[in-house]
C-alpha cells in the first residue's frame, strides 16, 4: 500500500523518473495543471440538469450534436444521459459513481441555507477536512443518481 503523501508517478521499472514519488524530482517539470472538464453519467437527465442548474446555481449549454454540459466559472461537467454512446468513456460509465469536492464562492451558511431552500438534504457536515489545498469545512449532498457531492470553504472561514 502506497504511503499517504506518496503518488504513483510511474509503473514501468525502466521509467527514468523511478516508480513512487511524492514530488517530481528535481527538474522535473509537473505533467498536469488543472482538470478541463469531468464527465457525468446520469440515470436521469431532466433530474440531473435540474439538481445543478437549481440547486448548484450551474449553467446548462447545448454544444455539438446533442451535447450537454454544465457550467460554473472555468469549469464543466459533461452530462452523458441514458443512451448516449461516447466514442470514447470510462470502462464501466455508471450513474452515482463520482464522489466530487466543489469549493463554494459564499459562506457556507449560505449554501447550506439555499441547499434547505431546494429541498436538498444535507448528508453529513460541516466537518472539517483535508482539502488539496488548505483545510476546508464541508457538506455532503448527494444529486439525483447518488454521486457524493462536497461543498466547501475553507477552514476556519
Amino acid at each position: 500500500m502506497l504511503a499517504a503523501s506518496a503518488a504513483r508517478v510511474c509503473t514501468n521499472d525502466s521509467c527514468p523518473h523511478g516508480k513512487l514519488s511524492s514530488a517530481p524530482q528535481a527538474g522535473t517539470p509537473h505533467m498536469l495543471s488543472t482538470f478541463d472538464h469531468i464527465v457525468l453519467t446520469t440515470a436521469d437527465l431532466e433530474r440531473c440538469l435540474d439538481f445543478y442548474t437549481r440547486a448548484l446555481g450551474m449553467t446548462l449549454e447545448n454544444y455539438g450534436a446533442n451535447r450537454i454540459a454544465l457550467k460554473f466559472g472555468p469549469h464543466k461537467l459533461n452530462v452523458h444521459p441514458p443512451g448516449f454512446d461516447a466514442a470514447i468513456k470510462a470502462r464501466i460509465p455508471t450513474p452515482g459513481s463520482l464522489d466530487l469536492c466543489f469549493l463554494a464562492d459564499r459562506p457556507l451558511s449560505d449554501v447550506i441555507a439555499h441547499l434547505r431552500s431546494c429541498g436538498v438534504a444535507i448528508e453529513e457536515g460541516p466537518s472539517v477536512r483535508t482539502g488539496a489545498r488548505f483545510p476546508i469545512r464541508s457538506v455532503y449532498v448527494r444529486d439525483p443518481d447518488g454521486n457524493l457531492i462536497e461543498i466547501s470553504e475553507p477552514a476556519g472561514a
